[in-house]
């Protein structure tokens, strides 16, 4: 199979990479709007060329992975699908939950699959996690607890645009959370303070926050993040349950130090999300390698989105107003349960 990715960015050079180490990957196209930042890419790439146009990519691909800004992944969806070019896109796939919509009509209108990078789902650690509360062998749930914090903050410049602290930070939980109790949430409080680094303030964001869910069926899940971990990069889920407790993201390389007798701080902490998830990386450019030779079933489906954008811009509206916000029971989406 040929797979083209447009974007030589950093994320763009990582799926790259990731997409020329597998062996049924024939070929990799790369196409970058920068003058010579693709081909300096596919120079160190085995099986890896660089194209000049986009156009050329989706002619020449059997998928395409967007690894682009946000703001160019509608239009770049729409022409992908409509070419019935299976795409990976890198969350979020629009802005805006109207713009979410239109778009998520738009590409299930042309049958084409699209997979959607939120790479949790991807990550066998929480697959497995997935699995089990599927199975029953968490038993009901009573608590979920997730935590996400950066080690280093973000550049300042990129700060307006980046949606925010919910929507950019804190929208991989919204999305694995729902994902992993399969229920819809009902309620959501928010509350969010600068503590880092004023320019979030100049920026309208907040640097660190919390956020409580209230699912259907009455358990709880209480999310946190930040921007500046001095530890290292620490994102990990745990769910309490009436027959279990399981936990991931809870291993020697955590940036947690415990006082307990016999207890330590980790050796070679986490630095950053690339290291934190190789394996969710990996198996989510493979996945996609299979849904589109049809082999598999698409385990993070468009619509799926609309669930966490929904719940980011909810969180938004708590931190601000300070009060709860309903919401109505929408499904987490049929597909979701995979």
């Amino acid at each position: 199979m040929r797979i083209g990715v447009a974007g030589a960015g950093r994320i763009g050079s990582m799926h790259a990479t990731n997409l020329a180490s597998l062996e049924q990957v024939d070929q990799v196209l790369l196409h970058d709007p920068l003058p010579g930042r693709a081909a300096a890419v596919a120079a160190g790439l085995p099986r890896t060329t660089a194209v000049d146009s986009f156009s050329d990519l989706l002619t020449a691909c059997d998928g395409v992975l967007l690894a682009t800004p946000t703001s160019t992944h509608p239009d770049l969806l729409r022409a992908t699908t409509a070419a019935g070019v299976p795409a990976l896109c890198e969350k979020p796939i629009a802005a805006g939950e109207a713009q979410m919509r239109a778009l998520v009509a738009d590409v299930e209108a042309t049958g084409t699959e699209v997979v959607v990078g939120f790479q949790r789902r991807f990550d066998p650690a929480t697959a497995e996690l997935h699995r089990r509360l599927r199975a029953g062998e968490v038993g009901r749930v009573y608590l979920v607890r997730a935590l996400g914090n950066d080690a280093v903050p973000p550049d300042p410049g990129y700060l307006p645009a980046s949606g925010g602290l919910f929507r950019d930070l804190l929208i991989h939980d919204l999305d694995a959370v729902p994902w992993l109790v399969g229920e819809p949430v009902t309620e959501v409080y928010a509350s969010g303070s600068v503590l880092v680094d004023e320019v979030f303030a100049a920026a309208d964001d907040v640097d660190n926050a919390v956020a409580l869910l209230t699912f259907a069926g009455g358990a709880h899940a209480l999310l946190a993040g930040g921007r500046h971990d001095p530890a290292g990069y620490d994102h990990r889920i745990e769910v309490f349950g009436s027959r279990d407790c399981l936990a991931v993201g809870v291993d020697e390389r955590t940036p947690l130090t415990s006082l307990e007798p016999g207890g330590r701080a980790p050796d070679d902490p986490y630095p950053g999300f690339p290291e934190r998830f190789r394996r969710a990386y990996l198996a989510e450019v493979a996945t996609f390698v299979d849904v589109a030779a049809g082999r598999a079933a698409n385990p993070s489906p468009p619509r799926d989105s609309l669930v966490s954008l929904r719940l980011a811009e909810a969180c938004e509206r708590s931190r601000r107003t300070g009060a709860p916000v309903r919401l109505v029971e929408e499904p987490v989406g049929a597909r979701s349960a995979r």
